[in-house]
């Protein structure tokens, strides 16, 4: 079998594909043939009336004398196989992301191997053979971790990320928080310290800062020592992605967790023109709410909200409790202070209560001299003597149900509810984080250099980024979709010297998964 084409009145041969001696030798060059001729921009006529099935129905046009049928090549054997419909899937979302502006297959393989299996860069090689891909050696992937860390890699990838969160309308609320990734070592450098860490552990680690849109979709990573103070982390995220983007003066929201809430990150994101959120501590609440505990005691009613003001400084004073209604917050009649809205909830006063009772018979055994006498909450240390600190306990017991919320959103633009709903948002960015370490395994990193560590974060941010999107657009979680089509093996199949790779059936619930994907039947290209 051949293929050609006519060009100005030639035939012009362009492969010539073997011989078919049996119905399926017919198949597998029938297939290549169709292929060749699909990939040719001229359209390629194969000259065959109808679709041919069987060898018998194949005319045979040699002389009489070479009409003997030459002997047989035996049977055909498979191969190989591989999830090569898997690595297609990941690929066209990550080439839909535009993530193809980085124009290395290299690291969009190793993208694709952290998504299906998390696994050192050594064994990615495995990975990706599984995965029908055209591997490299691991100093070739050495190599390229050298360039992807000081590379614009991860500026070229945020900034893909930032169009497809604003095509979406994800940009109006931007979320924050930080986690720690520790390392397989046992000393320090410049990098990798000991610090406090999230998992409880002593080895050296980073601390990774994480900003996201609304849904969670990663807009921003970045990568500080692991000695270094959570609330530092976040305005250095804030400024540069505002820079990158030049989003100065645009009213974007930032939301995030009590750890962040210091005077200075508040002063910085209010100069840079931002909305801010950020979780108040409950030991603010007897000096923002002192108006309250004067008027009504330490009593509230389930779902009671307070919007009130907070000062700036520790030592401002801006709530006269002379006066029974709590004073509205507005930037240019309170200068000295940030908007501060507290909330009870019942359920939460019964799960602090629980904790506080836990809290205060251990402070209990440990001064009864029943317990081991270690610091804890309620104690109060004098020389050898141990006292249970009853006006602490009392202020907690206070305390119980309260929630506070810090912002600089005047109440006009953003009433105190939607304040509360907006900071509840955060739990997409801490499923973000779970997902980049656990479906991502981003944690515990072996990298010794600085550009290594940062290659990996960037590898990680783009696969948690395609991740992402793949569950937005297919309802089924990363995990499940990898369960679920990388079971569907392409076979390799050799007959007769003839070579052919074919895809597997697609069920129909395979098929859903690639449809809420937009891939239509026949739009991957199975090479």
């Amino acid at each position: 079998m051949q293929v050609a084409r006519k060009n100005q009145g030639k035939h012009e041969i362009l492969a010539h594909l073997g011989s078919a001696h049996t119905d399926v030798e017919l198949g597998v060059l029938l297939e290549q043939a169709r292929r060749i001729a699909d990939g040719d921009q001229q359209g390629l006529d194969l000259e065959v009336a109808r679709k041919v099935a069987r060898v018998g129905e194949v005319a045979d046009w040699r002389p009489a004398d070479e009409t003997v049928a030459p002997a047989s090549a035996g049977p055909g054997h498979i191969t190989g196989t591989s999830s090569r419909l898997l690595r297609e899937v990941l690929g066209h979302v990550y080439d839909w992301l535009g993530f193809d502006v980085v124009d290395d297959a290299v690291f969009r393989d190793l993208v694709i191997a952290r998504i299906v299996e998390p696994t050192s860069k050594l064994d990615s090689i495995r990975v990706l053979e599984d995965l029908g891909a055209t591997t490299v050696s691991y100093r070739t992937i050495q190599r390229h971790l050298d360039v992807i860390g000081p590379g614009g890699y991860r500026d070229a990838i945020a900034a893909k990320c930032f169009d497809y969160s604003r095509d979406c309308g994800g940009l109006s609320l931007l979320l924050y928080d930080v986690t720690t990734l520790y390392f397989e070592a046992e000393s320090e450098d410049e990098l990798r310290k000991v610090g406090f860490s999230k998992e409880r552990r002593v080895d050296p680690q980073i601390v990774v800062g994480l900003l996201v849109d609304r849904s969670g979709f990663p807009l921003e990573i970045g990568c500080f020592e692991g000695n270094t103070a959570e609330t530092t982390t976040l305005v250095p995220i804030i400024a540069g992605f505002v820079e990158r983007h030049g989003l100065a003066g645009t009213p974007l929201v930032v939301a995030a967790d009590a750890g962040m809430l210091s005077a200075a990150n508040l002063t910085a994101l209010d100069e840079l023109g931002l909305l801010f959120i950020v979780g108040s501590r409950v030991t603010k609440a007897p000096k923002d709410l002192e108006s309250h505990f004067h008027w009504n005691g330490d009593v509230f009613t389930d779902g009671q909200i307070i919007d009130t003001v907070t000062p700036r400084h520790g030592n401002s004073v801006v709530n006269d409790i002379s006066r029974r209604a709590e004073p509205a917050w507005h930037p240019e009649t309170s200068p000295g202070a940030w908007r501060a809205v507290w909330a009870y909830s019942a359920k939460r006063a019964r799960r602090d209560q629980k904790t506080l009772a836990a809290q205060e018979a251990r402070a209990r055994a440990i001064v009864e001299g029943s317990k081991a006498g270690k610091s804890a909450r309620f104690v109060k240390v004098r020389g050898d003597d141990r006292t249970l600190d009853e006006a602490s306990l009392a202020r907690a017991q206070s305390l119980v149900g309260l929630k506070g919320y810090v912002s600089n959103v005047p109440a006009a633009v953003m009433p105190a509810a939607e304040v509360m709903a907006k900071y509840h948002d955060l739990w997409h960015v801490e499923k973000s984080f779970r997902m980049s370490k656990s479906d991502l395994a981003a944690r515990p990193m072996f990298h010794r250099q600085r550009r290594a560590i940062e290659a990996h974060l960037t590898i990680v941010f783009t696969a948690l980024a395609v991740s992402h999107a793949i569950q937005s657009r297919t309802g089924c979680s990363i995990a499940k979709v990898v369960k679920t089509l990388r079971p569907l093996r392409s076979a390799t199949i050799t007959i007769n010297g003839a070579t052919q790779t074919f895809p597997p059936a697609i069920p129909a619930t395979e098929r859903k998964i690639l449809n809420d994907l937009g891939i239509k039947h026949g739009a991957l290209k199975m090479s």
